[in-house]
């Protein structure tokens, strides 16, 4: 796929595949998946009974497996998608697997320049990660909640170093987790562990720790916070690795300590999805003000506008800007962006996309069955049956479209100045 700037971004419509019917000799087709670039549209096809394999644009795969499941087009272009062979199953990719299959693989993703494959992985009755085909040395018997590093260089999971009888309470108190980075387990054992995070540079992890039955920390490399509280939830590192930061409960009220010591006081209802700017000079989360009023804060400031659901908080690329998803108890969607809601409401609305100057914003909305690209709150001249996420160019002054209309797939880029 290579770079954003290398795409096509000559304005107008190009159709990319004309039917979207199977082709004669596919007995039934699946949903479609449309690459970042939107020039490849795929769809899982069965070619009979027990055989399977992808159609890409309008054509298919040279290969055929029993089962594929879960495509996904890579950073860099490539399509992957999980495959059984003979009962065991691989990471395919543009029709080859990568690895030897094994029991079983699920969960691809990716390093930030899609370099890297990862997958978790079941082996001979163990669990591990497997990175561009090769399994962890050391697996477990139990695995989940691994991460990547955004290099793709090491990766991180949660797993069980103490096998417990049933009704083993008390062993259980003593701790059965901890995290495995790069198959190499933490001394230290929890209770539980969750959500492992790795800082910018790939080297460090911290994840929510669960050090007694009613006691909740952050651990960073094995290395608990002093203080602990009555909850937590998903730690974040500063951009420059300076310090992590979390959301924390003290006396049934949320705030944030950093490395243990509170920097926004415990006044929320609720508080979570902690971001930081890529200065790190601005901190931002959702938060509840009060019961059933959520919205968006930075820097212990929250936003006025409150609402019963907030979900998906996106910053622009310098942290200034922020939007969210808001709703009603998921009905009628809003797009708020920077505390103001754009006008109207909509059956289901996805996570924005800033322009990368930050000038600008996207998103993809759907009512009564048609979907809509909305720009600065402007919708498209025209909406379609099903379509994808919009990208913006390098330069912030066209949209990308993907879409469905008429069963073609078409690709149009459009000025941001026609919305």
């Amino acid at each position: 796929m290579g770079h954003i700037s290398k795409w096509d971004w000559e304005v107008g419509q190009k159709t990319v595949v004309n039917s979207l019917s199977p082709l004669k000799e596919h007995v039934w087709q699946e949903e479609p998946y449309v690459s970042d670039d939107g020039e490849t549209l795929a769809a899982i096809v069965n070619l009979g009974e027990g055989e399977f394999s992808i159609r890409t644009n309008d054509t298919v795969w040279d290969a055929a497996f029993e089962k594929i499941w879960h495509p996904k087009f890579s950073p860099d272009g490539r399509l992957t998608a999980i495959c059984q062979q003979d009962m065991a199953w691989a990471v395919g990719v543009d029709g080859e697997l990568i690895a030897e299959p094994c029991d079983f693989v699920w969960d691809t993703k990716f390093s930030e320049d899609g370099k890297v494959i990862a997958c978790m992985a079941k082996d001979n009755e163990q669990y591990g990660v497997s990175l561009n085909g090769a399994i962890w040395e050391n697996l477990f018997e139990n695995a989940n909640q691994y991460t990547l590093s955004e290099n793709g260089v090491h990766a991180a999971a949660i797993v069980q170093v103490v096998r417990l009888g049933q009704a083993d309470i008390a062993g259980f108190k003593k701790g059965i987790y901890t995290a495995a980075v790069d198959g190499e387990i933490w001394k230290g054992k929890y209770l539980n562990l969750w959500t492992p995070v790795f800082d910018e540079r790939g080297l460090r992890v911290a994840a929510q720790a669960r050090t007694d039955v009613h006691k909740y920390t952050i651990t960073v490399d094995d290395e608990p916070w002093s203080t602990t509280y009555t909850q937590v939830w998903e730690p974040r590192f500063h951009p420059g690795g300076e310090y992590v930061a979390a959301p924390v409960r003290v006396g049934g009220k949320w705030g944030v300590a950093r490395d243990g010591a509170i920097i926004w006081k415990p006044d929320y209802v609720q508080c979570m999805k902690l971001q930081f700017s890529q200065s790190g000079d601005r901190l931002w989360a959702i938060v509840a003000t009060g019961y059933g009023e959520f919205t968006a804060a930075c820097n212990d400031v929250a936003w006025k506008s409150t609402f019963p659901v907030v979900t998906d908080l996106v910053l622009s690329r310098f942290g200034d800007r922020a939007a969210v998803i808001a709703s009603n108890n998921n009905s009628q969607f809003r797009i708020v962006v920077d505390d103001k809601p754009w006008h109207g409401t909509w059956e289901m609305a996805w996570p924005v996309t800033f322009s990368p100057d930050g000038n600008n914003v996207a998103a993809l909305t759907e009512k009564g069955g048609k979907y809509h690209t909305l720009v600065n709150g402007k919708s498209f001249e025209r909406s379609f049956d099903w379509a994808w996420p919009p990208v913006f160019s390098e330069d912030s002054s066209k949209v990308l479209i993907r879409a469905i209309e008429n069963n073609s797939y078409v690709r149009i880029v459009a000025d941001v100045a026609q919305f």
